[in-house]
């Protein structure tokens, strides 16, 4: 297990790593799914042999509103049918933490349930915010659960320009499951995952 880094660096450091995903151009990714409320693509990481997956959509409601239902916080939970614990471990500064979470099995439990430990971090960016994370090697892995690893990911939700009560928001994901499990069932996994994450967001948001 390892010590916990320093944050300010690591905080950098995966801030310009989002930014960098942000700039990537849209002829090098692949539609991997669309929904009403979200697309999905996918492009190789270049972190793993998995994929670096993009999400975006359009969400009814302010940015602030948006991220606070996103980042590690007590709304997570409430709404985010994936994740099914979280615990703040650390706490740095207000917008800079610590969390470990478990997932529920997916697809009829091919995939079982998975726990992370994840470096958090949000931040303004333009006339929004970027709330991004990164998986630690931190904290005993629990009984009956398989530790993930998020390599750089994170959301950006900016208001939109001509409507500033509704926010773009666009996400970054790279989650390596580990475990021993069939490449397809993951990618499946991964783009509904994600096109769901906006339906469930966008209910979430109205209630």
């Amino acid at each position: 297990m390892d010590p916990l880094p320093d944050p300010a660096p690591l905080a950098s450091k995966l801030r310009n790593t989002l930014v960098r995903y942000h700039g990537i151009a849209d002829g090098e990714w692949r539609v991997a799914k669309k929904t009403k409320d979200a697309t999905v693509w996918r492009k190789p990481s270049e972190e793993f042999s998995g994929y670096l997956y993009k999400a975006q959509g359009v969400v009814e409601d302010v940015t602030n509103r948006i991220v606070d239902h996103i980042r590690p916080g007590p709304f997570r939970l409430d709404w985010d049918s994936l994740m099914t614990s979280m615990d703040i471990m650390e706490t740095f500064e207000e917008n800079c933490c610590v969390m470990r979470y478990t997932t529920a099995g997916q697809l009829w439990n091919i995939i079982a349930p998975r726990e992370f430990v994840d470096f958090s971090y949000t931040t303004s960016y333009e006339d929004g915010l970027l709330t991004c994370g990164v998986s630690l090697d931190y904290g005993e892995v629990r009984p009956n659960f398989v530790r993930g690893f998020n390599h750089p990911c994170g959301w950006f939700c900016v208001p939109l320009k001509d409507c500033p009560t509704h926010s773009l928001l666009t996400g970054y994901i790279q989650t390596e499951l580990r475990g021993m499990l069939p490449q397809s069932a993951v990618d499946t996994a991964m783009s509904s995952t994600l096109a769901n994450f906006y339906s469930d967001l966008k209910k979430a948001l109205k209630t």
